[in-house]
C-alpha cells in the first residue's frame, strides 16, 4: 500500500488530511468549520437521543420504538451532509485527481448546507410552544431580515425538510459533475 493509499483512515483521519492536503483557503476553513459543527451537532442528537430515551423509558415498543429511531436517522440526516464536502475533497486528493475548484465548490455546498440547516430551523419554529410550563410566543420578525424571516414563518412546518434536502442533493450532484 502506497503512502497516499494509507494517508488516512476513517472519517477522523480524513479531516486533517484533506486540510493538510487542499490548497483552497474556503475548503480549509470549512474543514475546521464543518468538523466543528458537525461534532455539535452529533453531541446534540447523542443527548437529545438520551433524553428521548428517558421520557419514554417506561413505554414498550410501537410508535416510541418508531420515534426513537426516526430521530436517530434525522442526526445522521444533519451530520453526513456536514461532513460530505471533507470526505468527498480528502477521497479525491488520495486517488489523485485534486483541484481546488473542486475544494472550493464542495466547501461553498458545505457552508450552503449550514445555512440551509438554519433555515429549516426557522421555518421548523411553532406559533407558540411551552418552555419550563410557560406558552412563550415566538414573536413577530424585526430587522434586516424581518421580511424574509415573516416569509419562512409562513411556511407549514414540513416545509423545514425542503432546504436541507435540496443542498445536500445538489451537494452530490456537485460532487458526481466535477469529481
Amino acid at each position: 500500500m502506497s503512502e497516499t493509499q494509507r494517508a488516512y483512515s476513517g472519517l477522523f483521519g480524513a479531516f486533517p488530511y484533506a486540510y493538510r492536503e487542499s490548497e483552497s483557503r474556503l475548503f480549509r476553513l470549512y474543514a475546521v468549520v464543518g468538523g466543528l459543527l458537525a461534532l455539535l451537532v452529533a453531541v446534540l442528537f447523542t443527548f437529545a437521543l438520551v433524553v428521548a430515551f428517558g421520557n419514554t423509558s417506561g413505554a414498550t415498543g410501537g410508535t416510541f420504538t418508531f420515534s426513537r429511531t426516526l430521530f436517530v436517522l434525522v442526526g445522521f440526516f444533519a451530520v453526513g451532509p456536514l461532513v460530505g464536502p471533507v470526505l468527498f475533497v480528502a477521497r479525491q486528493h488520495r486517488t489523485g485527481r485534486a483541484d481546488p475548484r473542486y475544494d472550493a465548490a464542495m466547501a461553498a455546498m458545505g457552508f450552503l448546507f449550514v445555512v440551509s440547516l438554519y433555515v429549516g430551523a426557522v421555518i421548523s419554529i411553532p406559533p407558540a410552544f411551552t418552555l419550563d410550563g410557560e406558552t412563550v410566543d415566538r414573536g413577530t420578525p424585526t430587522g434586516l431580515f424581518a421580511p424574509v424571516v415573516g416569509l419562512l414563518y409562513a411556511l407549514p412546518s414540513l416545509a423545514s425538510v425542503v432546504p436541507p434536502v435540496l443542498v445536500a442533493v445538489g451537494m452530490f450532484l456537485l460532487h458526481r459533475r466535477l469529481g
